[in-house]
């Protein structure tokens, strides 16, 4: 699997959608959330952010002002469970490939 291709799909991916939540529109990370693929959680510190698979209860969203920049500095460093999982939000993009998808837990 291509890590360089999959970390620039999501650093673009989010580069839209950081256009997406500044002119006031929902963005897809949010909305993938919304219908259960991933979550983005608050450590317990609350310093920092956890990406669970699936859909999670936690309440609120991690308003995505708050989450954007944290994702970004992960892609950089994230292993390839991590990058598949993240990408599961943009799935639906023509840019996104099949072998990302994320294989379900054993």
């Amino acid at each position: 699997m291509d890590l360089d291709g999959l970390r620039a799909f999501l650093l673009e991916r989010l580069t839209e959608d950081e256009h997406r939540a500044a002119s006031g529109r929902v963005t897809q990370l949010d909305e993938a959330e919304r219908l259960g693929r991933l979550r983005v959680l608050r450590t317990d510190d609350g310093r920092g952010l956890l990406l669970a698979a699936g859909p999670v209860d936690t309440g609120e969203l991690v308003p995505f002002a708050e989450k954007a920049p944290l994702l970004r500095a992960e892609i950089v460093v994230a292993d390839s469970d991590t990058l598949r999982l993240l990408a599961s939000a943009y799935d639906a993009h023509h840019g996104w490939q099949e072998e990302w998808r994320a294989s379900p837990p054993a």
